[in-house]
């Protein structure tokens, strides 16, 4: 099986600390069997983590996607109630679903991530032993080994680590490497990897960005070089905590959100593994989509626009070549946003799932050492599309555009997969309302 390995290395109330997972807030009891898959989207979350590194990439979207479809398969093909992603073969019907769903989960972690065989290995065997001995174990331990090869045989030869040039010569609105690190485009593969839900990457890339002679272009130019410098900015404490709050790697935010509510809420172990399939799938094809744009548009960052200002065109912008922005720009283009994008389709896939506008999520951010509540995926919207403009990082225009690519990436997904069998006659992710992407909330 020719899998491609990772062996890199690389109001507001105080978070969890990295050691005390939500997992160990809400622990597993023979009452609640859903808490393995909790458990383990903290391994793999944890697995990602120690194998990338601060890599500031979409890539633990990729991962995380993998990991929750074959919890998802491992658990509904036992427990029934949806339709299995990708595959037909259902499990024993006695068979333990707990066991399954560690198993899936372990496998495809140990496949992606070999070097962290020993923590693999030694949390797989925890969560076997808290299961009692006999056929139903042994049942759903051979499932979700099963479930974990059927993942891992629909991402054969998917373009991982694929060599995808980015062959643009620098000009005025294209993208070249930034400071202070000056570091290629990383991991232009995501934007030809084969996505886990949509028939291809492109399938929902927006049109293209406005031209730099636009007023539009001049109106974005104007926000950053105001909200977004490092020094001397227009913006309140407050607007700087919140572009500090989404510096990180918003792909683990997510995961202890949706791991706080699946367990404040009392989701079963179904229900946890299809919210979970749904927000990291939906992640993923974000992700994809992000770079795919990334790629196709290759448009220059903030810190590249303002200091090259005078070469643009735009009578509307001025230079200002010792400009900084508030955070460390990313290696990789402005447009489209790959925060945004991600956001909204994990806000889109949650109110897909939940049925309700209202998503009841706890955020918690390591950079800020506070966590947020969120309960709308609007609400959510607006602060990570504000918080990259206030960073310095992104335009606004990347930021809405991303957002409004990641909400139609999640809709379709949920419109395809992870549904209720047999079909509702009235699937009420269909009727949600089109994410307001930063325009101001009722």
């Amino acid at each position: 099986m020719a899998i491609a390995l990772v062996t890199l290395t690389a109001a507001t109330t105080p978070p969890a600390t990295p050691s005390e997972t939500l997992s160990d807030a809400h622990p597993r009891t023979a009452a609640d069997p859903a808490a393995v898959v909790r458990e383990w989207n903290a391994i793999a979350t944890d697995t990602i983590k120690t194998s990338l590194g601060p890599r500031p990439s979409g890539q633990a979207a990729i991962w995380e996607g993998f990991v929750s479809v074959a919890v998802y398969n491992a658990v509904v093909g036992i427990e029934g109630g949806y339709a299995l992603y990708k595959w037909h073969e259902r499990g024993p019907a006695k068979a333990s679903a707990t066991a399954a769903a560690a198993t899936a989960a372990h496998d495809v972690l140990l496949t992606c991530f070999p070097a962290s065989k020993a923590r693999l290995d030694t949390a797989y065997a925890d969560s076997l032993a808290a299961l009692p001995a006999g056929h139903a174990r042994d049942q759903g331990v051979a499932y979700g080994k099963r479930a974990a090869a059927r993942i891992l045989e629909l991402r054969e030869g998917d373009g991982r680590f694929a060599d995808v040039p980015f062959t643009a010569s620098p000009a005025p609105g294209v993208w070249r490497p930034t400071p202070p690190a000056f570091q290629p485009f990383i991991d232009t593969w995501l934007a030809r990897l084969r996505p886990l839900l949509l028939s291809s990457p492109q399938q929902f890339r927006p049109g293209a960005p406005p031209a730099l002679s636009s007023a539009a272009y001049a109106e974005d130019i104007q926000e950053l070089k105001t909200m977004g410098a490092k020094t001397g900015s227009g913006r309140s404490a407050q607007q700087t905590e919140t572009a500090l709050f989404f510096s990180g790697n918003l792909v683990e935010q997510v995961q202890a959100a949706v791991r706080d509510h699946a367990a404040r809420h009392r989701l079963g172990i179904t229900e946890t593994a299809r919210l979970f399939a749904a927000v990291n799938a939906s992640a993923t094809d974000a992700a994809v989509t992000a770079w795919d744009a990334k790629l196709h548009y290759g448009t220059w960052r903030p810190i590249t626009a303002i200091r090259l200002a005078d070469t643009d065109g735009n009578p509307a912008t001025t230079a200002d070549p010792a400009w900084e922005p508030l955070l460390v720009t990313p290696s990789h283009p402005d447009y489209v946003a790959g925060h945004t994008t991600v956001a909204a389709a994990v806000g889109r896939a949650l109110t897909g799932v939940l049925g309700t506008s209202h998503i009841d999520l706890h955020v918690p951010s390591d950079a800020t050492g506070t966590t947020r509540f969120y309960g709308s995926a609007d609400d959510f919207n607006r602060d990570v599309i504000d918080a990259r403009v206030w960073g310095g990082v992104h335009s606004r225009t990347a930021d809405v555009a991303g957002c409004r690519a990641g909400a139609h990436v999640a809709a379709w997904a949920l419109a395809h997969y992870f549904q209720p069998t047999p079909p509702k006659r009235a699937a009420r992710p269909h009727t949600l309302a089109e994410p307001k992407c930063g325009e101001p909330t009722d």
